[in-house]
């Protein structure tokens, strides 16, 4: 037995949701291209539960059942007034989503059925609970959502600000909602089949994926980009800050991928997006900025961005706060989370993997009183 830092190359499962073959990513077999540029994200959802595209009449249905869900219990509206000022996005949303067991009858009601409604729920509340727990922290009461909503996008814009978003928004989220929906059995996906393989229930399967998702070196990577450009102030100062981060071996964060060796698939779509929406504000810094210091970085270490590197500067422009920019990769991938914890349930098995152990050996115990 050999282990293998990181599971790095290590198959751990077969799965029919999402794969990433030659620097392709796919969501059951539809390229991502395909889609980001013509699948809605409620397409998509259908898609990675159903292993099909929807009719009209289904996905009609779909988004019904999307927006009948999308209340929250006024229980989790109080809870989250009381949390602490300055509390971290990620862990608010980790706490919330498991307070929503608490008030799903269905919580552990492990029959098929019962867990595909309980993904539509957490896919529907999800937004609800980003959008209130904005809201709250900043004094204001939450919107509840629209029961006639067109798109989760549009629902989701309106809870955050209380007015219509513009059009052009509408479809940027979306499509930003499409590129991060899955990717095969990454940290947090493989964190949530982990929990249910145990056969704990989908609440916390999906607690224990956001968990995974909060830390910066998986979902956090996009506000760190943000936080650079910040910390760059201008377009006049990227070349130093770039030339010093590379001579002092600083890490870019939002670019390469350890899956995509010529590059994110994703991340072109996202840079055409940066750019749409910046004309659309009159603001074309933080792209002009990104595009500068992708020719630097590509052109001296031949790293390519990844999904992250275009997304912060896309939320930017639609008037989101740095750190929402992973509870909405959240909403987006709970739809992949959903389909990987319902295809665990569908044919399961315990995942305990082994560890090499490296510590001492031939120990002998030793009373107390004669220890060093």
């Amino acid at each position: 037995m050999t282990a293998t830092q990181g599971l790095e190359g290590i198959v751990a499962t077969t799965s029919s949701i999402s794969s990433i073959i030659d620097g392709v990513l796919t969501y059951r077999g539809y390229d991502i291209d395909d889609l980001a540029v013509n699948a809605s994200f409620e397409e998509v959802i259908y898609l990675l539960w159903y292993g099909k595209l929807p009719t009209k009449q289904e996905l009609e249905q779909l988004v019904a059942q999307l927006n009948s869900h999308s209340a929250i219990p006024a229980e989790l509206i109080a809870a989250m007034k009381l949390y602490p000022q300055g509390t971290n996005s990620m862990a608010a949303l980790r706490s919330a989503i498991s307070t929503l067991a608490l008030y799903d009858p269905l919580a552990d009601d492990m029959n098929a059925d019962a867990n595909l409604l309980k993904a539509i729920k957490l896919q529907a509340q999800l937004p609800t609970v980003v959008a209130a727990f904005d809201r709250i922290r900043n004094g204001l009461e939450p919107i509840a959502p629209k029961a006639d909503a067109t798109s989760i996008a549009q629902n989701f814009l309106y809870m955050l600000s209380g007015q219509e978003p513009d059009q052009v928004a509408v479809q940027a989220m979306d499509q930003a909602l499409v590129l991060h929906a899955d990717h095969e059995l990454n940290a947090s996906t493989f964190a949530g089949r982990v929990t249910v393989a145990t056969l704990s229930d989908i609440y916390s399967g999906v607690t224990s994926a956001i968990g995974a998702l909060k830390g910066p070196l998986h979902g956090g990577a996009n506000e760190a980009v943000m936080a650079m450009l910040e910390d760059i102030g201008s377009l006049d100062n990227v070349d130093s800050y770039i030339a010093d981060a590379l001579a002092n071996k600083k890490k870019i964060m939002g670019f390469g991928h350890r899956v995509y060796k010529n590059g994110d698939p994703r991340a072109k779509h996202l840079q055409k997006m940066s750019a749409e929406l910046g004309k659309l504000t009159g603001n074309m810094e933080w792209y002009d900025m990104s595009v500068k210091i992708e020719d630097l970085v590509t052109g001296q270490k031949g790293l390519k961005p990844n999904v992250d590197f275009y997304s912060a500067s896309v939320y930017t422009s639609l008037g989101i706060t740095r750190d929402l920019f992973t509870p909405i990769f959240a909403i987006s991938r709970v739809s992949g989370w959903t389909a990987h914890i319902l295809e665990q349930f569908a044919n399961n098995r315990l995942i305990r993997p082994r560890a090499d152990y490296t510590g001492p050996v031939n120990m002998k115990y030793a009373p107390i009183e004669t220890r060093a």
